[in-house]
């Protein structure tokens, strides 16, 4: 049984949501698993896990400072271990846009860390337009126009392939 971390950044809360389901897949493998946003991170000692996993939403185009910041300082720590990024986004809607190597959030992210996780991901986030403040709901339906995306503001629409982060959640449980 391996004790494992997951720290992630959610601005809606569907990373959050996708931070549970990987915990229950790895919870089946007989590990055990803590679940903390990057700002509780400060709370707990990452020496005494075995693997640790991060994850971030895009917002706005780009993941948060918040989990850059973590990184960079927890990089030799991470190193150490077994671990895996994760990205959510919602360019991955498209299947070609959910590898991460074919990912540009993702790619542009891995470049301004110099950490170089051992697995990665990238999971189709949300769009939930009633829930948005006007401006956000301006903004993502341009990038939606944009991107040939969903744009009727009464949309709640969840683009998340949860086979695909059952998945990763099986990866995380068998790294080493």
């Amino acid at each position: 049984m391996a004790k494992i971390l997951i720290v992630y950044s959610s601005i809606d809360g569907h990373t959050q949501k996708i931070c549970q389901r990987l915990q229950q897949v790895i919870e089946q493998q007989s590990h055990q698993v803590t679940v903390v946003t990057v700002n509780e991170e400060q709370e707990v000692d990452l020496t005494v896990f075995d693997k640790i996993v991060v994850g971030g939403s895009v917002h706005y185009g780009k993941h948060s400072p918040l989990i850059i910041d973590f990184i960079n300082k927890n990089k030799p720590i991470l190193e150490s271990k077994p671990n895996a990024f994760f990205s959510v986004n919602l360019v991955a809607r498209k299947p070609e846009k959910c590898i991460p190597g074919n990912n540009p959030y993702l790619q542009k992210f891995l470049r301004r860390i110099t950490w170089k996780p051992k697995e990665l991901a990238v999971f189709a986030g949300k769009i939930d337009y009633p829930s948005y403040s006007f401006f956000d709901r301006l903004i993502i339906q341009l990038i939606m126009v944009i991107t040939k995306g969903p744009t009727d503001p009464k949309s709640i629409i969840e683009f998340t392939d949860w086979q695909q982060v059952e998945s990763f959640g099986l990866r995380i449980s068998e790294m080493e």
